[in-house]
């Protein structure tokens, strides 16, 4: 929830030509990685929720690459993309160590 909660402030101040491109997308990977995390615990299943689990470290590593973008395109500075990135880098290595542990049980 955090870090879709940075990635909605960080768009904020993006152009408003992106308004219907890179910030929707942003935005949709940023909330699939707590979303599918939650869904996939709600159903109670391991299976399921290593599956759910799987697209969100997927949602993830999307949000990274297209943070990258945002970078290179210059619409976020090199400090606030460096936070967000170890940031998400932190959530992606969280997200792999729950599935190998749900995997086990």
């Amino acid at each position: 929830m955090d870090i879709a909660e940075e990635v909605y402030r960080l768009t904020r101040s993006f152009p408003p030509e992106e308004r219907f491109g890179l910030l929707i997308q942003y935005r949709r990977a940023a909330t699939s990685i707590a979303a599918n995390i939650a869904e996939g615990h709600g159903r109670e299943s391991r299976p399921y929720f290593g599956q759910f689990l799987r697209i969100a470290q997927g949602s993830a590593v999307e949000l990274d690459t297209e943070l990258e973008l945002s970078k290179r395109l210059g619409y976020l500075a090199d400090d606030a993309w460096e936070e967000i990135h170890e940031r998400l880098d932190h959530v992606i290595r969280l997200i792999a160590k729950l599935r190998r542990a749900v995997a086990r049980e």
